[in-house]
């Protein structure tokens, strides 16, 4: 049976990474894999003489078990999992709500205010440390979304931008890698218990920057990136509160890890308490606009004394409105990939893979490799894998160094992470096109960038 669950592992990656090819959203081979392997170690619980202990993180001997003792260990173990996976998603809904509800009030747009030139090698500087910055905030795929937005208010030619978007995804996973909330993958290894969020930015914050840095500096001497471009002219503000909601909106995703450190409870807490503030003012803003939007006098029987008042629209909640537009997908495919890896975990296979990977190379040579393939394996499951490998204590160098080559590593290849793939339909950037201007550049960078942080340790 266990090679049954592996069979179906591997097939689900395999829809998983072949998911533009087969036209199929990665969620659905990521819901079916979890239910089949799951199915497949209730079928087989019989059979199994050792299960892997998550919370002591040792194997542990079941062979003299009742099939009913075994199957109270498996419930159990279910709802462990379960409740780690939940708070993830928890956390990962209060922060897409929070940034739709930015996005409501046109807050992002705020951004486009700190643009204020004509030349190109000086865009992309800005858009470069605005990517860093912002993903290590609100996520590097939101960042992404973000500035590509931004851009085509900057740049008429498609010809001009996917260069731009090229290097705003390197630099948007470089900024996501070292900040607990910038990537889903240090996020699992913060609210796993592996790193803090203190230890994981002091140690991979100049990694991080290096691996933003170099691939910039290279790239602001190439033809792509001289000359100048035409300013569009001065929008006028679509909201007059973006500015407050936009500030407001990232201060309290912000105060999440620092409320965790206070009061040392789970970071979804925070979050939900985020979400509630910020929810607060954006339904306290958009009740009095609506109020001051009652305008109108409406003439009846042409009685000239008759007035009424009347709404000129009809009241949204941006609360509302923004929980319809989160990625519903992502948080379902999440799902599907950690309670599969939770169900491959469970029997030890994960655990004993870790052992034989520490036999046959060194760790650093492991979490390389491991990076490189999250340019080609999506980075969730290889993380959600490794973190039930290591039985090493919080914020050990191998935690922090999985956290920067997962999260870096990805932008060798434009498929590599969700930052990649948004730019990619944003922009329509092929992955050839990508393989030959941009992977070169952040190859450059995953490296040096690593090598400063390997460096870094020994000193």
């Amino acid at each position: 049976m266990e090679l049954f669950i592996i069979i179906v592992f591997v097939l689900g990656y395999l829809g998983i990474t072949l998911e533009h090819s087969l036209k199929v959203d990665k969620l659905i081979p990521s819901l079916l894999m979890m239910a089949f392997a799951w199915a497949g170690v209730s079928i087989g619980l019989n059979d199994f003489t050792s299960w892997f202990n998550s919370a002591a993180h040792e194997l542990i001997d079941i062979s003299g078990m009742s099939i009913e003792a075994k199957g109270d260990l498996m419930d159990e173990t279910l709802l462990h999992h379960l409740g780690k996976t939940a708070e993830i998603l928890i956390f990962l809904i209060g922060a897409m709500t929070i940034v739709e509800i930015i996005d409501h009030f046109h807050g992002f747009s705020a951004i486009k205010n700190f643009i204020r030139t004509n030349k190109k090698r000086t865009l992309l500087w800005i858009v470069s440390f605005l990517a860093f910055i912002l993903s290590a905030i609100i996520d590097n795929l939101t960042a992404t979304i973000v500035l590509i937005t931004i851009l085509r208010k900057l740049l008429s030619k498609s010809e001009d931008r996917i260069w731009f978007a090229g290097i705003i995804v390197v630099c948007a996973n470089a900024g996501g890698a070292w900040s607990p909330i910038g990537d889903v993958t240090t996020t699992m290894l913060w609210m796993g218990g592996k790193v803090t969020a203190i230890k994981l930015m002091e140690y991979l914050l100049i990694p991080s920057l290096i691996c933003m840095l170099i691939p910039t500096f290279v790239a602001s001497f190439m033809k792509p990136f001289k000359g100048t471009f035409e300013l569009p002219k001065e929008e006028v503000a679509a909201n007059s509160k973006a500015s407050l909601m936009l500030y407001l909106g990232l201060g309290m995703i912000v105060f999440v890890p620092i409320f965790k450190t206070i009061f040392e409870l789970p970071p979804y807490v925070g979050m939900m308490l985020s979400l509630g503030v910020v929810a607060l003012f954006a339904e306290t803003i958009s009740v009095r606009q609506f109020k001051m939007a009652y305008v109108g006098i409406v003439k009846k029987d042409k009685n000239p004394d008759y007035i009424q008042e009347k709404p000129a629209e009809k009241h949204e909640s941006p609360t509302f409105r923004a929980l319809t537009k989160i990625e519903m997908p992502s948080i379902l495919f999440f799902l599907g990939i950690l309670m599969t890896v939770a169900a491959l975990e469970s029997l030890g296979l994960v655990f004993n893979f870790g052992q034989s990977v520490q036999n046959s190379m060194h760790d650093d040579v492991f979490v390389i490799l491991l990076g490189a393939g999250s340019a080609v394996i999506d980075n969730v499951p290889l993380v959600a894998a490794s973190m039930g490998m290591f039985n090493v204590p919080v914020d050990d160098h191998i935690w922090q160094f999985i956290a920067y080559s997962a999260g870096t590593g990805g932008s060798m290849l434009i498929i590599g992470s969700a930052a990649g793939v948004v730019a990619m339909g944003m922009e329509k950037i092929s992955f050839f096109w990508y393989l030959k201007n941009i992977s070169w550049l952040a190859l450059i960078g995953y490296l040096a960038g690593a090598g400063f942080y390997l460096l870094e340790r020994v000193l």
